[in-house]
C-alpha cells in the first residue's frame, strides 16, 4: 500500500469502532495490566502496514521492538513456518532435530563465531549469558567462588526478569520487586574512563548495549566500543553486546558493533531473529566460552525447537546478502535527515542510526504519548518512552515514500497546538 492509499484514510475523525470498543473492554477487564498500550486493536498485517478491526490500516512504525525487521506476513519466512507446521514442532533437547543443526551453524558464521546456545525471549538469553559468563569467571579466569562480578552500564534494558530488574536503573522496572539478585556493578554509558576504573580482579564480564533502545536509542560516542573491547581484551573480560535490539540490520549493518569494526565475546540475540512468528533469542560465541556450559547446567523445553530453528534459518539466509542492511542504511540517512529537519520546530533532539531512532518532543508541546496519540490518528503506529521520547523503528521493508509521509505527519503532529 503507497502512501497515496493511505492519506484520505487516516484522518482521525471518524467515530469509535464498535468493534474496537468491545476489544478494549475485554482487554481492560481480562487482562493484567503490565502494559499500557494505545488504544487500536489489530487483526492482520502485510509488510509494514497493520489493520485494526474496523478496517483502518496503519503505518507500522515500530516493527514489534525491532522483532518485526523483515515486516509483517514476510512470504520466505510464512513459507518456513508452514512448512515446518507440517513436519515436527517439538522435540525437546532430549533429542535432535534436523532443523537446530543447520540453523546453528549459519548463525554462527554470519556473526562470525562458532557455537550458538539457543533459547526463546531475549531475557532468557540475557539471563542465559550472565551464567556462561560467571562460569567462564570461576572456570577459566579464576575468580573465587561467588564472588564474579559483571559490569552494566546506567540506563540500560536488557528485560524484566528479577536478576535483571537488579541492576536497572529504570525506578518503574525495579520499585516493588526486591530484594535484588548481587553481582553487578554500574558505570555511566558511554564513559570508558568510568568503566576502566570499575574493573577489578573479580570482573568476569561488561554487558552493555551498543545502542540503548529502550533509552531512547541512546547512541555511543564515537570510539567507544572499540574503547570498551580493548579495555576487556587487557583486563581478560567478557564483552557481551545485548543486540536484541540493534541487531540483525536494524542499524543498516548486521550488527550494531560492526559501525565501529568490533567483534564482542558473546552476542545476545533475539526478536527479529524469530521473524516476528514465534519467540527465538541466542547466545552466540567463542567455543571456549560456550564450551563451560555443560548437559544439566541450563536448559530449555522449547529452546531450539525446529519450528523456531525454521524460522531462524530463514531469518539468517535472509540477512547474508546483505541486501536488508544495505537498505536500512539507505533510508536511514533518509529519515535521518528528514527528522532533523524538525529539530527548532518541536524537537529537541534527534538520535538515528539505520531505520531506528529517537526523537525528544519538547516537552512543553506535548508528552512522547500525546504525540504517539495523535500519530495513531493520523495513522502511524510508535511508541514513548521516559516521558517525552517517542521512538521509530518500521520494518526494513518500508519504502521511501512512506518514510516520507511518515515525517510529513510527524512535522503536522508538532505543529498543532493542544487542545
Amino acid at each position: 500500500m503507497t502512501t497515496a492509499d493511505t492519506t484520505t484514510d487516516t484522518t482521525g475523525d471518524r467515530p469509535a469502532d464498535p468493534g474496537t470498543e468491545l476489544h478494549l473492554q475485554l482487554a481492560e477487564t481480562a487482562t493484567a495490566r503490565n502494559y499500557h498500550p494505545l488504544p487500536v486493536v489489530l487483526t492482520s498485517g502485510r509488510g509494514a502496514w497493520v489493520t485494526d478491526v474496523g478496517g483502518r490500516r496503519y503505518l507500522d512504525c515500530l516493527a514489534g521492538y525491532s522483532a518485526l525487521n523483515f515486516g509483517h506476513g514476510h512470504p520466505q519466512l510464512l513459507a518456513a513456518a508452514r512448512e515446518q507446521l507440517e513436519r515436527l514442532t517439538l522435540t525437546s533437547r532430549a533429542f535432535h532435530n534436523d532443523r537446530l543443526g543447520p540453523f546453528c551453524r549459519d548463525l554462527a558464521e554470519l556473526a562470525g563465531m562458532d557455537l550458538v546456545l539457543p533459547m526463546n525471549t531475549g531475557a532468557e538469553a540475557v539471563e542465559t549469558v550472565l551464567k556462561v559468563a560467571r562460569k567462564w569467571g570461576y572456570e577459566v579466569k579464576g575468580v573465587p567462588a561467588d564472588r564474579a562480578t559483571v559490569i552494566v552500564a546506567d540506563g540500560n534494558f536488557h528485560g524484566r526478569t528479577t536478576t535483571i530488574v537488579s541492576f536497572s536503573s529504570d525506578p518503574v522496572a525495579r520499585e516493588g520487586f526486591g530484594p535484588f539478585t548481587p553481582g553487578f556493578r554500574t558505570v555511566p554509558y558511554g564513559d570508558a574512563a568510568a568503566l576502566a576504573d570499575a574493573i577489578d580482579e573479580h570482573t568476569v564480564a561488561v554487558l552493555l548495549e551498543p545502542i540503548q533502545g529502550e533509552a531512547g536509542v541512546v547512541i555511543p560516542p564515537p570510539g567507544y566500543l572499540a574503547a570498551v573491547r580493548a579495555l576487556c581484551s587487557r583486563e581478560d573480560v567478557l564483552f557481551v553486546a545485548d543486540e536484541i535490539q540493534s541487531g540483525l540490520g536494524r542499524t543498516g549493518t548486521t550488527f550494531a558493533c560492526d559501525a565501529e569494526g568490533v567483534t564482542p565475546d558473546l552476542y545476545v540475540l533475539g526478536k527479529a531473529l524469530g521473524g516476528g512468528i514465534v519467540p527465538l533469542s541466542a547466545v552466540v560465541g567463542r567455543r571456549e566460552i560456550l564450551e563451560v556450559i555443560r548437559p544439566g547446567n541450563h536448559g530449555s523445553t522449547f529452546g531450539g525447537n525446529p519450528l523456531a530453528a525454521a524460522v531462524g534459518h530463514t531469518v539468517v539466509e535472509l540477512l547474508r546478502t546483505g541486501a536488508y542492511q544495505e537498505r536500512a542504511a539507505r533510508l536511514g540517512e533518509r529519515l535521518g535527515k528528514r527528522l532533523e529537519a524538525l529539530m527548532g520546530h518541536g524537537v529537541l533532539a534527534v538520535r538515528s542510526r539505520g531505520l531506528w531512532s529517537g526523537i525528544d518532543i519538547d516537552p512543553e508541546l506535548m508528552s512522547g504519548r500525546e504525540a504517539c496519540e495523535r500519530l495513531l490518528a493520523r495513522g502511524i503506529l510508535a511508541k514513548d518512552t521516559h516521558g517525552s521520547t517517542i521512538r521509530l523503528a518500521p520494518p526494513l521493508v518500508i519504502e521511501a515514500d512512506e518514510l516520507d509521509w511518515m515525517t510529513e505527519q510527524l512535522a503536522e503532529v508538532l505543529t498543532v497546538p493542544r487542545a
